[in-house]
């Protein structure tokens, strides 16, 4: 009755499909598209979680030339379709209301056991312009379900960097040397760390977080994003 009564008073338009959205819980998407919206379970690297065209390859060049500093990066799904379009009106529409939605389906994995659940920071200038961190809400709606440390300050962006949409790979790379820090060494001293974020394109931005969490004494660093972009999207052109 609810819902219905939310629909009638406030009907949406599916961005997928044009069809009117049939429920509130993860409006303006309907039902039938939300279902659309699947995990990745094809090949991928062990390590950073890329989509790799075969299954008997367990670990992407990127990682056997230049290993991250985390133990490992799962993303939920790849980042096209409903999942694509709902990050976007998460992120740059401003309907945080997606956020617990989108965060069931980052709970629906398999999720390390940590001590704090770290969101990638915006640098406070960008956090002005947008209003809020969707990586932020995400990780919230993780620490809220899973009873593990919601940590929002210790990590933070130092540097107000250019968006990283429309980047090479050298470029996104070169973007974010140097571009986060830590408030307190202590606070990540020895602690178990899950980095949260909404993309992954070519995983330089969750490479530079663990880094820096590394440096500041954590024991271990995993990372998890909604969405994954595959290899054809960023390497040859421009995404």
């Amino acid at each position: 009755m609810i819902n219905l009564l939310l629909n009638l008073l406030f009907p949406q338009k599916c961005p997928t499909c044009q069809n009117r959205s049939d429920t509130h819980l993860h409006s303006p998407f309907c039902s039938t598209c939300w279902s659309s919206i699947l995990p990745y379970t094809g090949a991928a690297c062990k390590r950073c979680g890329l989509p790799l065209s075969s299954s008997l390859a367990k670990t992407c060049s990127e990682c056997t030339s230049n290993p991250p500093g985390y133990i490992s990066l799962r993303s939920f799904g790849i980042h096209e379709g409903t999942l694509r379009t709902a990050i976007h009106y998460f992120k740059y529409k401003r309907q945080r209301r997606l956020a617990p939605p989108l965060g069931k389906l980052l709970l629906k994995m398999d999720l390390p056991k940590t001590d704090f659940v770290v969101p990638v920071p915006l640098h406070p200038a960008k956090l002005y312009q947008r209003q809020f961190n969707q990586a932020a809400l995400l990780a919230g709606e993780i620490a809220k379900n899973t009873g593990m440390a919601l940590e929002l300050h210790g990590l933070i962006k130092t540097r107000n960097t250019p968006p990283q949409v429309g980047l090479r790979r050298s470029e996104r790379v070169k973007n974010e040397l140097n571009a986060f820090g830590v408030t307190a060494n202590h606070i990540f001293n020895n602690m178990r760390i899950l980095i949260v974020d909404d993309v992954c394109t070519t995983g330089t931005t969750i490479r530079a977080c663990s880094r820096v969490l590394m440096e500041a004494g954590a024991e271990s660093v995993y990372a998890v994003t909604l969405a994954r972009s595959t290899p054809d999207v960023w390497q040859f052109k421009k995404i």
